[in-house]
């Protein structure tokens, strides 16, 4: 009898080590679960939830590691139920983000979590010029219209100086030409006719430039009258030049000149 009793016995023991060696194992084949976005945005913070979905297991323990693959930790806080862990992370390097599965110290490892994060960024924002690569997506960067126009304003008051000067000399301008025009002419190169009209009118253009429009019609007394005694012994010769006669002569191309005002 005590030889069955002790074989039964051990047979006991035997079943209690087998029950108790599974029981161990559904306890260390729990999988904690990884609760993440689907894109992590460049550059941002965001969240991550690591859970224990199995109520049977004991609370997880708190990640103790400084990095989590290539995302920076930036704040750990336990969820309201006690479950897990709320994960503030950083990723600061575009692409896919592999978190390797993490030993928690009771037995427990986390699952491998792989998260794509993005390439793009907004338009000034602090992590714009991190990166780079064949595959990233730079940003449109408008044209700064106002500030163009700002940096163009010089140049307009330039361009409205240089065409109010060009507008206010444009009356000197005229009355040179007529001048350098009245200088080829005068004095008549001979007695005929083409040769005394063109000489009258290349005179009337420039007094018309210099003195105004109603100089054309001016006669020998006008002209005296206006303190142009050059100007009237011309208008006297090139009558007198039309009928042959040679009294009074050409008056000289220099008196002409000072008399309207003209250097020499």
């Amino acid at each position: 009898m005590d030889e069955g009793g002790g074989g039964v016995n051990r047979g006991a023991g035997r079943f209690a080590w087998a029950c108790l060696a599974a029981g161990s194992t559904v306890s260390l084949g729990a999988v904690p679960v990884w609760r993440a976005p689907a894109e992590l945005p460049f550059g941002n913070l965001a969240v991550l939830e690591l859970r224990e979905e199995d109520p049977k297991q004991p609370p997880l323990p708190r990640p103790g590691e400084e990095k989590l693959g290539p995302l920076y930790l930036r704040g750990v806080e336990a969820l309201p139920d006690g479950r897990g862990w709320k994960i503030t992370v950083q990723a600061l390097a575009p692409g896919v983000a592999v978190i390797p599965a993490m030993e928690l110290g009771d037995g427990r490892r986390t699952p491998e979590l792989r998260v794509k994060v993005g390439r793009q960024v907004p338009f000034g924002a602090p992590w714009m010029g991190v990166g780079g690569g064949h595959e990233d997506e730079l940003p449109e960067i408008p044209f700064p219209f106002a500030w163009a126009s700002v940096l163009l304003l010089p140049f307009l008051l330039l361009a409205f100086g240089l065409v109010r000067r060009w507008r206010r000399n444009s009356s000197k301008r005229v009355q040179k030409k007529a001048q350098r025009a009245f200088a080829r002419a005068w004095p008549p190169p001979s007695k005929e006719r083409e040769a005394l009209d063109a000489a009258h009118a290349a005179g009337r253009a420039w007094l018309a430039a210099a003195v105004g429009d109603e100089a054309r019609s001016w006669g020998p007394k006008e002209f005296r009258a206006q303190a142009l005694d050059p100007w009237a012994t011309w208008a006297e010769s090139l009558d007198a030049a039309r009928f042959g006669r040679t009294s009074p002569a050409f008056p000289p191309l220099l008196d002409l000149k000072r008399s309207l005002g003209g250097q020499p």
